[in-house]
């Protein structure tokens, strides 16, 4: 006479299979608060679409330029390709998100000093300003400063002006911005010393002017 199946090791399975199944809720969860909290701004700088010529015609496919940053002094930029417009976004967005630097602004608003960026045949020119400036800069750079959160700056692009010259450029210059606290812990002085060197510069500039 065959024996039934208890019920209790069926039960006991729908049951780990709940637990489980509340589990991975849970990790999703918690997946996308983190990506909620991280509150990244993109900006699309351009889109090119690329041709390649194989046996049976063209191939085409598109390559995208995308800036990512959270608009609090953290940016990033990522290209990608692929045969559709969307796939390519979403491969240059994930490249920017992984390699995002932080940049130190006066204010929290312009930068701390000028600074000039070189990548290949781009050049460009990065000056601080006062606030009320607003963002002067054109196509490339211009997405770069909004998504980091900069509102006063100037920009002059004196290279080549493709965007991807412009773009690794621009992050070029912004790498090599410090701030005055950087600057004083690498030369084991205070802030104040250096601040009121500064000032003292500037006077004497202004006194040899005048005269």
């Amino acid at each position: 006479m065959a024996r039934e199946p208890r019920s209790g090791g069926g039960e006991q399975g729908e049951g780990g299979d709940r637990r489980r199944g509340r589990g991975r809720d849970r990790d999703r969860d918690q997946r996308q608060d983190r990506s909620d909290g991280d509150e990244l701004k993109d900006k699309l700088v351009t889109i090119n679409r690329v041709a390649k010529v194989v046996k049976g015609g063209r191939r085409f496919s598109f390559a995208a330029l995308v800036v990512v940053g959270d608009q609090k002094g953290r940016v990033g930029w990522g290209a990608g390709k692929a045969r559709e417009v969307p796939e390519a976004i979403r491969k240059a967005t994930e490249q920017a998100k992984r390699g995002m630097i932080r940049v130190a602004m006066r204010e929290g608003r312009t930068l701390h000093h000028d600074v000039i960026g070189e990548f290949g045949a781009g050049r460009v020119l990065l000056r601080s300003a006062p606030a009320g400036t607003g963002i002067i800069a054109g196509g490339p750079m211009r997405a770069v400063f909004e998504t980091l959160g900069m509102g006063d700056v100037v920009a002059k692009c004196t290279g080549s002006t493709n965007p991807h010259n412009m773009i690794k450029a621009t992050f070029a210059a912004l790498q090599r911005s410090t701030s005055p606290r950087a600057v004083a812990a690498r030369r084991g002085k205070k802030v104040a010393d250096l601040l009121g060197a500064r000032k003292e510069v500037a006077a004497e500039s202004a006194t040899a002017e005048a005269g």
